[in-house]
């Protein structure tokens, strides 16, 4: 039988996973981002935050003794070095990046979320503390996008209705 501590552990280890490949995603993003300084202003600052979230994650494994999955986080990496590429060759890059970081901000709430409930069921309050301020971070960051995507989509549009060259991103 596996314990609620058992399936803490582990979702701590995918979190810790999911916020490296943010990392990667979110830098990749940014540095292509030339023509939407609002947006890429913002994604450099929820760089800041993932780093932090990182570091928080790295503490919240300590304390139950545990590393960091080599594997999960491998292979997040190469999911965010895949979904970073991809965007390269599409003509309506920032649209479809600007979508793909707010259904991951959401992934991210769900996480959070679930690491909560067990953090508690666990016992572990420091944990559940750590993970509702991350929460917080990610549901502002995920509001952020939604309340931006229309004025993005609509630069986006303009811009490309025009054949203007920075429309892509």
């Amino acid at each position: 039988m596996t314990t609620p501590r058992e399936h803490l552990e582990d979702w701590l280890r995918d979190a810790y996973a999911m916020e490296r490949q943010a990392e990667t995603m979110l830098k990749s993003q940014a540095a292509r981002l030339d023509n939407y300084p609002v947006l890429r202003e913002r994604i450099q600052q929820h760089v800041e935050v993932t780093l932090e979230q990182q570091r928080m994650l790295e503490g919240c494994l300590r304390r139950l003794d545990i590393a960091p999955s080599a594997i999960k986080d491998l292979a997040a990496r190469i999911a965010a070095y895949g979904q970073a590429a991809s965007g390269v060759f599409v003509s309506d890059e920032v649209v479809k990046g600007a979508m793909a970081s707010y259904v991951f901000g959401n992934l991210e709430i769900a996480s959070y979320k679930t690491l909560i409930a067990a953090a508690q069921l666990a016992g572990e309050k420091e944990i559940r503390d750590c993970c509702e301020r991350t929460l917080k971070q990610e549901i502002d960051m995920a509001q952020w996008l939604s309340e931006q995507l229309s004025d993005i989509v609509i630069a986006f549009l303009e811009r490309s209705a025009s054949e203007r060259s920075d429309a892509k991103r």
